[in-house]
């Protein structure tokens, strides 16, 4: 019977068919095969990965002694953090009604430094007498610290005229806002007092000629409130005549019109007490004047931004306060 091919002696080449051959082409390629295989849609991945260089061995962090805390450096940064901290939320109270005006504080600062800067330039120039270096920084101090003992005597009476020039209406509400400087006041006094009475008490022990426990406890106690009271005394000096003893609770207008008073008052007690300074008459005049003066022109030029950008007068209600 004919088998059409398929019959067991003529099978497919191949070797797969039923005839002992198979269907497909013989095994390996043909020499003249066309066929290329499609290409990987992805290239191959990199046989070796990207792996991080190990990190170079450095130092090792050189660990603080516990001893640290009783060094010198870190005592007296702690004592000067301290006594500002104090110092700021005691003698830095601006009050609901103080206006921020961060021009006027830029136009402040450098009216402080071209007056420094023109002090040294003065003395540079014309020369000084000899200690006149000392004399000069001795008088800074001075005048930091005598500025506050004039806003308490002068400044009373610079607040009640305020009070009394502004309307009836408002005077009690002014009175009733005192309560702030005063307190400023009786914190400064006390930081006085408790300073004297140290020192007083040092010295009375050293008369005595305390010896063992009592006088280690009298001479580490005293010397521990002077450690930290001297620079927080020296710091309540500076705020509080900056602030004028947190003035602005009672009106914002109150302390330029106080810092106003007070320049021209310690201008009159520096020309008493040490006289002209060196140099031309012109420079001498401008050198006694040119503080006072300048201190004028940047509080009536701060009055005036309240009233013309904040609505702000003297003889007027404080508005709410806005940031500028």
């Amino acid at each position: 019977m004919a088998t059409g091919g398929w019959g067991p002696g003529t099978g497919q080449p191949g070797g797969n068919g039923p005839g002992g051959q198979g269907w497909g082409p013989p095994p390996g390629a043909p020499a003249n095969n066309a066929y290329v295989p499609p290409q990987a849609p992805y290239p191959p991945q990199n046989p070796y990965p990207y792996v991080p260089p190990a990190p170079v061995p450095g130092r090792a962090p050189r660990r603080r002694s516990r001893l640290w805390f009783l060094s010198a450096p870190y005592l007296v940064t702690a004592i000067l953090r301290s006594a500002h901290r104090v110092a700021v939320r005691l003698f830095v109270q601006e009050g609901d009604g103080r206006i921020e005006d961060r021009t006027v504080d830029r136009v402040q600062v450098t009216r402080t430094v071209l007056g420094a800067v023109a002090t040294v330039a003065l003395f540079m120039a014309y020369g000084a007498e000899r200690d006149g270096w000392e004399d000069a920084a001795t008088g800074g101090v001075a005048n930091m610290i005598i500025a506050p003992v004039l806003l308490i005597v002068g400044g009373p009476l610079v607040i009640l005229a305020f009070v009394f020039y502004a309307p009836q209406h408002l005077r009690p509400h002014l009175r009733s806002r005192l309560h702030a400087p005063l307190k400023a006041v009786g914190w400064y006094l006390l930081t006085v007092l408790v300073l004297a009475g140290t020192l007083l008490g040092i010295g009375q022990a050293s008369k005595n000629s305390l010896s063992g426990w009592q006088g280690f406890v009298v001479g580490l106690t005293g010397l521990a409130v002077l450690a930290w009271g001297i620079p927080f005394f020296l710091l309540a000096s500076l705020y509080s005549a900056r602030s004028a003893f947190n003035t602005a609770h009672v009106h914002p207008m109150l302390p330029p019109v106080v810092t106003v008073a007070l320049v021209w008052v310690l201008a009159v007690f520096n020309a008493i007490d040490s006289g002209m300074p060196q140099g031309p008459p012109a420079v001498q005049y401008c050198s006694l004047l040119g503080g006072p003066l300048s201190v004028t022109a940047v509080s009536l030029w701060e009055m005036r931004r309240m009233r013309t950008r904040f609505g702000v007068t003297v003889r007027g209600a404080a508005p709410v306060p806005v940031l500028r």
